[in-house]
């Protein structure tokens, strides 16, 4: 493995089990910013430790912003897509566009507006 290679650095983040489905969950829906228990229930079979630790490694690599509110009890953190993020789940479309004419077959999800990933 070339270790300056471009793809080789960014696949070694992104490439991760549920990064991409994180960076989805935070891009769906009207609401820019989502608690932690909002993504955590959209998203039933990632475990709790692995979520912390991908919304953590997002916000290290700025493709997603992380907001306190310590006034109160309980803390309340929430997080949203940066603009990286966002430029990134455009890839994201692409790659489904990519899957859906060479890989699979998905009349739903073929649609203009699909229900599950919303791209």
């Amino acid at each position: 493995m070339e270790k300056n290679c471009t793809v080789y650095k960014t696949m070694d983040f992104v490439g991760k089990k549920w990064t991409i489905l994180v960076l989805l969950e935070l891009y769906k829906g009207e609401q820019k910013w989502k608690r932690y228990s909002h993504i955590k229930k959209k998203m039933q079979d990632i475990t709790p430790k692995i979520l912390s630790a991908r919304l953590k490694e997002l916000e290290q690599e700025g493709m997603i912003k992380k907001r306190v509110d310590a006034r109160k009890f309980p803390i309340k953190c929430e997080y949203s897509l940066s603009k990286s993020g966002d430029d990134f789940v455009n890839i994201v479309g692409n790659i489904k566009k990519w899957s859906l004419k060479w890989k699979i077959k998905n009349k739903q999800c073929d649609s203009k507006l699909c229900k599950y990933c919303k791209l």
